[in-house]
Formats: structure tokens, C-alpha cells, sequence
């Protein structure tokens, strides 16, 4: 194993984006949290309500000798729609915009490819931010590993599995 790196994505509901990097082999954890608002320790209920300023995302930490950030990234434009603003599906809010924070500029440039390469995979413009890494705040106790913890509950039937269902369709091979 080598040095880890990370990678920090909001793509909606954060119970969603880490569900699917749990399962992505090379990631040794995915962690839900917020960041790029303006409150230090926001809470959950800052956040949902839109007046922190943050996103929900999830910190990935990845071997990248086993999983390229290229690789994260094309999993992350599969399992989101990066088109729609501040949306996902009925989550609405800017808390819940798809953005990409990058911690350097190798990552910041890659991010740019990937983007470019994706938009040919939608019809409308990607709106994805792409900023540099701001402070992360780890999300409560409760939201962490939210799908293992509750995949009968409505949201993780509706929302979720569906999600781990294409991943796993067009990633299977990247799977644990």
C-alpha cells in the first residue's frame, strides 16, 4: 500500500455518495461531513436548512496504486446528475450541489479533464463547482455508514440502492 490520497465530492445527499465509495475497491473510508460554507462546526440542522453555506460531501480516502482520482471521478459523474443545480432528484437546496473540492493543483487540472470528458455524457451543461479544498467537518455519528446501518429505510430503497446499482453495473470490476 501506498501513500493515501483524498478526494472531498458533494454530489447531493451525502448518505448516497459515501454508500457507493464504501464499496469502491482501493478507498479505505468514505466519510460524510460538510464543507465550503461559512459557519466553523456547522450542524446537520445549519446545513439542511441552507443557512451554513455548506454542502454536504464525503471525504474519500483512496490507495491510489488501486483506484486511479480519475477512476473516483468517473464513478462520481455516474452516480449524481452534475446538471442540475443545487439539486438531486427531490433534495433541493444548496446544500446539496454537486461540486468537486480539489487539494492541489494536479488534482484541480485532472478535475478539469474529467469534467470536459463527462459533459459529452449530458445533454445539459454540467454545473459542478470546482474550488479548492476548504475546512471539512466531520458529519454526526448518525450520518456515518447511514446505508449499512439502514438499507430498508425509504430513502435508502429509493434513493440509494439505485445508485449502488449503477455503480455497480458500469464499475462492477471496482467493487470490494
Amino acid at each position: 500500500m501506498g501513500t493515501l490520497e483524498k478526494a472531498l465530492l458533494g454530489g447531493g445527499c451525502f448518505w448516497c455518495i459515501e454508500a457507493v465509495y464504501n464499496r469502491v475497491k482501493g478507498v479505505h473510508n468514505a466519510l460524510s461531513g460538510y464543507a465550503g460554507g461559512a459557519r466553523p462546526n456547522p450542524s446537520y440542522e445549519q446545513v439542511c436548512t441552507g443557512v451554513s453555506g455548506h454542502a454536504e460531501v464525503v471525504e474519500v480516502t483512496f490507495d491510489p496504486e488501486v483506484i486511479a482520482y480519475e477512476e473516483i471521478l468517473a464513478i462520481f459523474w455516474t452516480i449524481h446528475n452534475p446538471t442540475t443545480l443545487n439539486a438531486q432528484g427531490a433534495d433541493r437546496g444548496t446544500q446539496y450541489r454537486s461540486v468537486i473540492y480539489y487539494y492541489d493543483e494536479e488534482q484541480k487540472a485532472k478535475a478539469l479533464v474529467s469534467i470536459a470528458q463527462a459533459q459529452s455524457s449530458f445533454s445539459d451543461p454540467i454545473v459542478t463547482e470546482l474550488s479548492q479544498v476548504p475546512e471539512f467537518f466531520v458529519g454526526e455519528g448518525y450520518h456515518q455508514n447511514y446505508y449499512n446501518e439502514h438499507p430498508t429505510q425509504g430513502y435508502c430503497y429509493a434513493v440509494i440502492a439505485p445508485k449502488i446499482e449503477k455503480f455497480m453495473t458500469k464499475f462492477g470490476d471496482k467493487a470490494k
